[in-house]
């Protein structure tokens, strides 16, 4: 089925690897903000702006065809107003567990723990600041003739950082054998009066060479509050083993 190999290969979701399979997916991000979301939603000029360049790497592998181990990690590279700073993100690790699956539909569970790095370990927060993650995601997705939809709600119990609810969701759609085009949404709450909130959205293209597939994007920050409004490319190399 065209829809669901395109599911599978879009940063998985909901889809687990079959037994024995892999993914590793490359990503380079060049995000840059002049402006931020205030504390009551508006939006203003943030002095001497923001870069924040991530190259991250994310490997998945399925255990079995019910359970996949999965793995992120990432360098950061940037500055602000007050510090330029280079290091290591947050490291994750976790088990998707594939609860249901029939020919369109899936659902699925992720545990993960997460080791907090020298980088910044949530965009709202500077570098070095949050310890260790524990995160417990839903995933639920669907598949349609030449396309899927995706979607993710997450709970991320945080150690020196403010607890967080996420919801993420992606809709992709195949032109033909060898092009795709996606769109997603990344959301979240931090907990607390007056804490950090965020929206980002993201348009891409995607070009399949055989097992390989590069991935061209802009990302875009459209609503928020307490933290900058940043926008810029996304670049991603996909890689079936």
């Amino acid at each position: 089925m065209v829809a669901l190999s395109g599911a599978e290969a879009a940063h998985a979701g909901a889809w687990n690897l079959p037994k024995g399979q892999g993914e590793i997916i490359v990503k380079y991000e060049n995000i840059r903000a002049e402006d931020y979301f205030t504390s009551d939603g508006g939006r203003a000029d943030l002095p001497g702006g923001r870069r924040d360049i991530a190259a991250s790497v994310f490997v998945e592998y399925g255990l079995s065809d019910r359970f996949t181990l999965q793995a992120k990690g990432e360098w950061q590279d940037g500055r602000d107003e007050f510090l330029d700073y280079q290091g290591l993100g947050p490291i994750e690790m976790g088990v998707r567990w594939q609860a249901y699956r029939d020919d369109r539909n899936v659902a699925a569970v992720y545990v993960g723990y997460a080791e907090g790095g020298a980088g910044r370990n949530a965009g709202y927060a500077p570098p070095g600041a949050g310890d260790s993650d524990v995160e417990v995601r839903l995933l639920a997705g669907r598949s349609f003739d030449r396309g899927f939809i995706d979607l993710q709600a997450a709970r991320r119990w945080r150690s020196g950082l403010p607890d967080e609810t996420r919801a993420d969701a992606t809709a992709g759609a195949h032109l033909n054998q060898d092009w795709m085009v996606m769109a997603q949404a990344f959301g979240g709450a931090a907990d607390g009066d007056g804490a950090a909130r965020w929206l980002s959205l993201e348009a891409s293209v995607v070009r399949r060479f055989g097992d390989w597939r590069l991935q061209a994007g802009w990302r875009q920050a459209v609503s928020g509050r307490e933290i900058p409004a940043g926008r810029g490319p996304v670049i991603g190399i996909w890689r079936r083993f």
